[in-house]
């Protein structure tokens, strides 16, 4: 029993400390990329549409939205969205962010396999990660072993989606960093700049699939306890 909870309790304290050296991480590598300014002087919604343009992609809107670091691309209405520091910001963060959000705007232009295979599974994660947890509170309150177990599989579901994120977040930055590299949209101390962020931000989506794996081994290991 005591090796039980120091496990438990080890695997929780490793999942938080996963999550906040990640965020730190992004946060810190964004406010040193965000002050440093393009030699250009060209902002990220310019980079987007000129990237978006020069892979025929004319009819992606480029647009401004609320919020920080909420930048995204929908492909559902074929629009990038970028946070206002990003569309009006001439930084190399803002660079380095707008074309990672062109490389999955491309991605979606190509069909790529990940991409439309993370798509197909947004439904079936938003179901299970409610599911999944009402499941598992009802196996608790009703002692209910069976329950517990289909809420692990449920939760499993988001660990497989986070895995498939990881290629399609990778790729969209490598297509990033080649086409502002192709393009001559900065020059080599800020294309270094621009693959430390991207790294930085690639690294937030490692740590959630860790987490994502923790936390499941952290259910089964309250299930065989339970057994």
């Amino acid at each position: 029993m005591m090796y039980y909870y120091i496990t438990d309790y080890g695997i929780l304290i490793v999942t938080v400390l996963i999550t906040l050296i990640a965020q730190a991480f992004v946060s810190s590598s964004y406010s040193k990329y965000k002050k440093v300014k393009n030699k250009k002087g060209v902002t990220g919604a310019e980079v987007a549409r000129e990237i978006l343009a020069k892979n025929g992609l004319e009819n992606i809107y480029v647009v401004e939205v609320a919020g920080n670091l909420t930048d995204h691309y929908d492909p559902s209405r074929k629009t990038v969205r970028l946070s206002k520091d990003i569309y009006n910001g001439t930084s190399v963060a803002a660079i380095a962010v707008a074309s990672h959000e062109c490389g999955h705007a491309i991605q979606d232009k190509e069909n790529y396999t990940f991409l439309k295979i993370r798509a197909a599974l947004v439904p079936l994660v938003n179901f299970s990660s409610v599911a999944g947890y009402i499941a598992i509170l009802i196996g608790i309150l009703f002692s209910s072993l069976q329950l517990f177990w289909i809420g692990i599989l449920l939760e499993a579901v988001i660990l497989v989606f986070q895995l498939v994120t990881l290629p399609v977040e990778f790729n969209a930055s490598n297509r990033a960093l080649k086409k502002i590299e192709e393009y001559d949209l900065v020059d080599l101390e800020e294309l270094t700049g621009a693959k430390k962020m991207l790294r930085a931000a690639a690294f937030t989506y490692v740590a959630s699939a860790a987490t994502a794996l923790l936390q499941i081994l952290r259910l089964i290991l309250i299930a065989r306890d339970r057994d």
